[in-house]
């Protein structure tokens, strides 16, 4: 199994839900082709370069996970037929230098995930109980 980063854009019209939405029909396909999801970073909403599609900004998700290079060719077909996704680029790691970036990478993106699910937990009120 090979290493591989994929980046897609989501439109910026989309409500949270929606959005979250298509992050888990992107997540699904994986699954489905028996790739390994090792870390997902949503990077959040953010400029765009150039307008693409008459869209200034974006929503932009980063996946790190290991799959067969089969599977690429169905996950890229999910991409393109997806007409919220307005951007995509799939990046495979090869060299060692490369998988050992990629190793950061994951590790760096699971970090960042890790804060988020701490500071919901802390947003819920503990229950006491009154004597």
């Amino acid at each position: 199994m090979n290493c591989y980063e994929t980046l897609f854009v989501v439109k910026p019209t989309l409500t949270e839900e929606e959005t979250a939405s298509e992050i888990a029909k992107i997540k699904e396909v994986l699954t489905k082709v028996e790739a390994e999801l090792l870390a997902a970073d949503d990077m959040g909403m953010r400029k765009l370069a150039y307008p693409v599609q008459k869209n200034d900004r974006g929503y932009y998700t980063v996946l790190f996970y290991k799959a067969n290079g089969d599977a690429i060719a169905e996950i890229e077909r999910n991409l393109k037929i997806n007409e919220e996704v307005i951007k995509f680029l799939t990046v495979k790691y090869v060299k060692n230098k490369e998988i050992a970036q990629f190793e950061k990478l994951v590790a760096a993106a699971n970090k960042n995930a890790e804060p988020k699910a701490e500071t919901a937990e802390a947003a819920e009120p503990a229950e006491t109980t009154e004597a």
